[in-house]
């Protein structure tokens, strides 16, 4: 656990009711950009869910925090980009000093469990998953929506997590089924792509192309 952050209007959790299918797609948006919304949209089109939830965290623990903007500064900037009424931006995390997907997750299930949650995430983070904190917990915690990314088509698929969990996966004509899909469950979703990414825009990248 980290210190804990309470900002009104900026910590607060999104308002769901029962029966909602939920995607949590979680990062550090520093900045956000197109591609996470392209990835949000598809996942709600794609996986029939009603909300999406970008969860904005206070800082990834594999990356290097030095040039990361204040949580309130990021989750204004999601919001600002944000354009479809069933995407919702939240900094809750903060609110109870979570440092790790596994500890979010694990409240959410426990606190709203009338409630279908979908982990959304790039297939880059599929190829690096063995590294996260509790990684096998995860996946028996909620379905798991593997976006792909540029690069990481061919490698994601063979990822140790990808790997430990083959049995698990969905067929991609059956993403409509994974919101209500008993966990471990994962679909690897192929389609649009984004090429921009938060590290490059801070670096003063080119603009984004979509193949």
């Amino acid at each position: 656990m980290t210190d804990r952050l309470i900002v009104p209007g900026i910590t607060d959790l999104p308002p769901s009711a029962p029966g909602m299918r939920i995607g949590l797609f979680g990062g550090s948006f520093n900045p956000p950009h197109e591609g996470h919304g392209l990835v949000s949209r598809e996942s709600l089109k794609r996986l029939g869910l009603d909300a999406v939830w970008w969860l904005v965290t206070p800082g990834n623990p594999l990356k290097d925090h030095a040039d990361l903007a204040p949580l309130e500064a990021r989750v204004k900037a999601a919001r600002a980009l944000v354009d479809h009424p069933a995407i919702r931006v939240t900094g809750f995390e903060a609110a109870h000093g979570f440092t790790y997907t596994y500890q979010t997750l694990e409240y959410l299930t426990r606190a709203l469990p009338d409630r279908r949650f979908v982990w959304i995430m790039g297939a880059d983070s599929l190829s690096s998953f063995d590294r996260w904190e509790r990684w096998e917990d995860i996946f028996t915690l909620v379905p798991i929506a593997v976006y792909v990314r540029p690069g990481s088509t061919r490698r994601a698929p063979f990822s140790k997590a990808a790997l430990r969990f083959a049995q698990s996966r969905l067929d991609e004509s059956d993403a409509p089924l994974l919101a209500t899909a008993q966990p471990p469950a994962w679909v690897f979703l192929h389609g649009l792509m984004s090429t921009l990414s938060s590290t490059q825009l801070r670096n003063g990248s080119p603009k984004d192309q979509q193949p």
